[in-house]
């Protein structure tokens, strides 16, 4: 095997390495929900499977080219992305008083929140973290555009939308009416517009 040869070997065998060791651990997480198909989490976990898909295919072109079109796009989206899970995860640890007594194995650690967070980002998007991994995706596309890339993007974003709508269900079975008035004030992803 020529240097040429190797090197293409391992250019292809080190993504496919990580996404498999990645995608074991995100299976490990999502265990629980990967047994309940009606569960939130069971959609969530092929959404990460996309983005981490997406992430490695682009990885090679994270830096190319940095005052392009396509990565001026990008990188407000990252910004936007980082922002809304700093954001999101600050919130529910403050407000939502996570308590790992609450029973439902769908969610995992700081999503068992007992109390209802209704202030800062949440006054007007119900799902901070799929919105961070919304942006996520498609500034992820937006490194290195493809068909393949928008197919990656657009599956992460259905599946987003079907994960939060089956938690908002969850969420109605737990919160009751009060969930329901705060989902007619607020957008699912974002505000004044999704």
């Amino acid at each position: 095997m020529s240097q040429g040869e190797a090197t293409t070997v391992l250019s292809i065998s080190l993504p496919i390495g990580i996404f498999l060791v990645a995608s074991a651990g995100i299976a490990w997480l999502s265990r629980s929900s990967l047994r309940d198909p009606r569960s939130h989490g069971f959609y969530r976990f092929f959404a990460w499977e996309a983005i981490l898909a997406l992430v490695l295919m682009n990885l090679d072109h994270w830096f190319v080219a940095p005052f392009s079109r396509h990565q001026m796009l990008s990188w407000p989206l990252l910004i936007i992305s980082l922002v809304l899970i700093i954001g999101g995860v600050r919130l529910f640890r403050k407000v939502g008083k996570p308590d790992e007594g609450r029973d439902s194995p769908s969610l995992i650690g700081i999503e068992k929140t007992t109390a209802l967070v209704t202030v800062g980002l949440y006054r007007t998007i119900r799902h901070p973290f799929y919105s961070s991994l919304l942006f996520l995706a498609w500034g992820v596309f937006f490194k290195r555009p493809s068909w393949a890339g928008f197919l990656l993007a657009a599956a992460a974003t259905v599946l987003l939308v079907v994960t939060a709508r089956i938690e908002e269900t969850e969420n109605i079975l737990f919160f009751g009416e009060e969930y329901r008035g705060y989902m007619q004030r607020t957008r699912m992803f974002i505000p004044f517009v999704f």
